[in-house]
């Protein structure tokens, strides 16, 4: 069958993908000719050769390379008697894995070379490699233990012509990258490139600290201005502001390359999304068709640009959603008729970036998840027993879709059964530092949603103020920004809602949001954002808005990732840290993220921003409720109106230090025995024993805090009080 011509493109990078792929096959198929391998190693082999094969076969159906679609299915029925064994592969099988692999590779190299119309039917072929392949019954397990040979093998050879397909040389070869040839461009590894994307960010921040040296620059010239028209400032001035403006124009420069290099980098390592989601649209109606249903499947946000390597990633995870969407998901056209539904059914992706973070969102209008169905499926597989699966409320029933080997099909089919799917979605999920979450509604249908990292470039950051902490939001989410007017706003027993274009959205107070204050309404001419993610829209109001920045937001360290709030952190002009928030955490129904009336409190106190924000979202992430205070005297304020768990203070305040504040706790009957823990910048002996004999219960370096320690000391240092830990 010919190739869509429109499609030719992107066979050709599926030969790429695909020789990729191949040689992960095949480097795990020779080990599982090892003797001496755990059992638990074996088990993780052969999930790997179930995915990768599953991968294959998708990606193949989706471009409507039915050949080697059903090459890869061959190979999956070769594999699947084995899966269930965790001894080593017997070697006729590999062999004819591996000729497998082989044809497959050559017929893909053929159809992205535009040869595919010269191709034999590969029927032939494939009833070879099926003659080859050692039926179910010798290729399970001996009594013995060791596995059958399922035919002659010629000593120290592979087997005999007759018994496994020929496959030309060229087959085994790599083939060249798309765009590429040998007499053109220039090959560059990925580490190269990323090694040069770090020294456009440097050169970003040094833009930024160029602008901050102007901004120095016209506050000591305005300073000279106050003190008159002196002659003996008169040099100084003329002199300060021709530096000025060079230096502005200096800036203005840095900034044209910087962008010019950015805007490069981005060409040569980025494609647009519709390069991996136009195919899926063939593969869904070809598969609708299979199954006798109706199908259409609709895009949105197929101009956005992600790296190259991760559209290559994603594409076999969003071909397992799609193909379990259709098959698993969608009802049969007199079905859904008879439900009030549309004969055809309703596929959507949806693809959205905000800041350094990806979305991914793919829905159906099917029947639901049946959870009656997911238990009984994995209770049959053996995947739980009837005593967990009792315990489980409804969000867990619905990850077990997740497990591997789940499958609610009794009989393998060419889309499902195998119990390769989603557990290799989410696998994939996991690898590139990300989430999956599933929603789903009997008889209106489900929703995947992935949430992924994306580390290239800059991305405009709206700059905020919520009392004394400085936070920012990814502009991508701010629709518009305006001045709260009473006439505007309905405030309710509950909350505050903003009427905003004929719509009543509810009013977040950011202080509040934060924990750092009780929320109010907004006051008159207070600033509100209107900020989206996935649908859904709040009033934002914030106490100021500093400005927009163009920022490299990086993710925050592995042991405050999980926190909700953030998704982030970007570096200022003076080597601030800048806490970036997620704008899904912002329109979340707050009143769903409280905090549970036996949940522990801690006092966060330092006069670093940067050091309150990440003791509070390590906190956080351990289950705490965290207020702050930027210095002692504040401090001793919060602790005459609240009580708390645990305080975490730095040593060295201007103010007033660790030591005092602990002085005057220790003074006190009610602050007496609180619990205590001192950071302090300086890792010494000195330092340590000096805050120690203070009376602190705990001392930490501020690395040490960096690297994760924090909750550990928190816990056991209220466990050693007696507090409610």
């Amino acid at each position: 069958m010919p190739v869509d011509p429109m499609l030719q493109p992107l066979v050709a990078g599926f030969a790429v993908e695909a020789q990729e792929v191949i040689q992960k096959v095949t480097m795990d198929l020779l080990e599982l000719e090892r003797e001496g391998l755990e059992n638990d190693a074996l088990a993780k082999i052969y999930t790997r050769l179930g995915r990768h094969l599953h991968t294959l076969k998708g990606s193949a159906a989706s471009l409507g390379l039915q050949d080697l679609g059903d090459i890869a299915h061959k190979l999956e029925d070769a594999l699947a008697p084995l899966k269930a064994h965790t001894q080593k592969m017997p070697r006729p099988v590999v062999d004819v894995l591996l000729h497998g692999l082989d044809l497959f590779m050559l017929r893909a190299q053929a159809h992205a070379d535009g040869r595919g119309d010269d191709l034999p039917n590969p029927a032939a072929a494939l009833a070879q490699l099926v003659s080859a392949a050692p039926p179910p019954e010798e290729a399970a397990v001996l009594p013995g233990g060791a596995f059958a040979q399922a035919q002659p093998v010629v000593a120290g050879g592979p087997p005999s012509a007759a018994s496994t397909p020929p496959v030309p040389a060229e087959a085994l070869s790599s083939p060249e990258p798309v765009g590429e040839s040998s007499d053109a461009g220039w090959r560059v590894s990925a580490n190269q490139v990323t090694s040069l994307m770090r020294e456009v960010e440097r050169l970003r921040e040094v833009r930024l600290r160029v602008e901050e040296r102007s901004r120095e620059l016209e506050r000591v010239s305005s300073l000279l201005a106050k003190q008159g028209l002196l002659a003996e400032t008169a040099e100084a001035r003329t002199l300060l502001s021709g530096t000025g403006r060079s230096l502005r124009t200096d800036g203005e420069e840095t900034s044209d390359v910087v962008d010019a290099l950015e805007d490069g980098l981005k060409a040569i390592t980025t494609r647009p999304t519709r390069t991996i989601l136009d195919p899926l649209q063939r593969m869904v109606r070809d598969l609708s068709r299979q199954l006798g249903k109706e199908a259409r499947l609709s895009v949105v946000g197929a101009e956005v640009s992600l790296d190259r390597r991760l559209l290559e990633k994603l594409q076999g995870a969003l071909v397992h959603i799609l193909r379990n969407a259709v098959d698993h998901g969608l009802e049969m056209p007199a079905e859904r008729e008879k439900a009030g539904k549309h004969h055809e059914g309703a596929l959507t992706l949806r693809v959205e970036q905000q800041g350094n973070l990806l979305y991914l969102e793919a829905s159906d209008d099917g029947r639901g998840i049946d959870l009656a169905q997911v238990r009984k499926a994995a209770e049959k597989r053996g995947l739980v027993t009837a005593e967990e699966v009792a315990r489980l409320n409804d969000n867990q029933v619905r990850e077990l879709i997740f497990r591997e080997g789940f499958s609610t099909r009794s009989d393998v089919t060419d889309t499902s059964g195998r119990g390769v799917g989603l557990d290799a979605v989410r696998a994939t999920v996991e690898s590139l530092q990300g989430r999956i979450e599933v929603s789903s509604t009997r008889g209106q249908g489900t929703r995947f949603v992935l949430t992924l990292p994306v580390d290239l470039g800059s991305s405009p950051v709206l700059m905020v103020r919520a009392l004394e902490q400085f936070v920012g939001l990814p502009m991508l989410a701010v629709e518009s920004t305006q001045l709260a007017r009473p006439d505007m706003l309905r405030v309710g027993k509950r909350r505050t809602h903003l009427e905003h274009q004929g719509q009543l959205l509810p009013v977040v107070d950011l202080g509040a949001r934060l924990g750092l204050r009780a929320s109010s309404p907004p006051a008159e001419g207070q600033p509100l954002l209107i900020v989206q993610s996935g649908g859904k829209r709040v009033a934002l109001g914030v106490d100021a808005v500093v400005g927009d920045r163009d920022l490299v937001i990086r993710p925050l360290p592995s042991e405050v990732r999980e926190v909700a709030a953030w998704q982030g952190a970007a570096t200022l002009s003076r080597g601030e840290l800048l806490l970036i928030l997620r704008p899904d955490w912002v329109v979340s129904d707050s009143e769903k993220v409280t905090v549970s009336a036996v949940s522990r409190r801690a006092l966060v106190v330092d006069d670093s921003l940067t050091a309150r924000a990440l003791h509070r979202a390590m906190l956080e992430a351990g289950g705490f409720q965290v207020h702050l205070a930027a210095s002692g005297a504040r401090a001793l304020e919060r602790l005459q109106a609240d009580t708390y768990d645990v305080v975490i203070c730095d040593l060295d305040m201007e103010e007033m230090d660790g030591i005092e504040l602990i002085a005057r706790l220790r003074d006190r009957k009610d602050t007496r025995t609180l619990p205590v823990i001192l950071v302090s910048a300086h890792d010494s002996t000195v330092a340590r024993e000096r805050g120690l004999a203070s009376g602190a219960d705990g001392f930490l370096s501020k690395r040490e805090c960096a690297a994760g320690r924090l909750l550990a000391e928190v816990l056991d240092v209220m466990s050693r009080r007696g507090s409610r830990a």
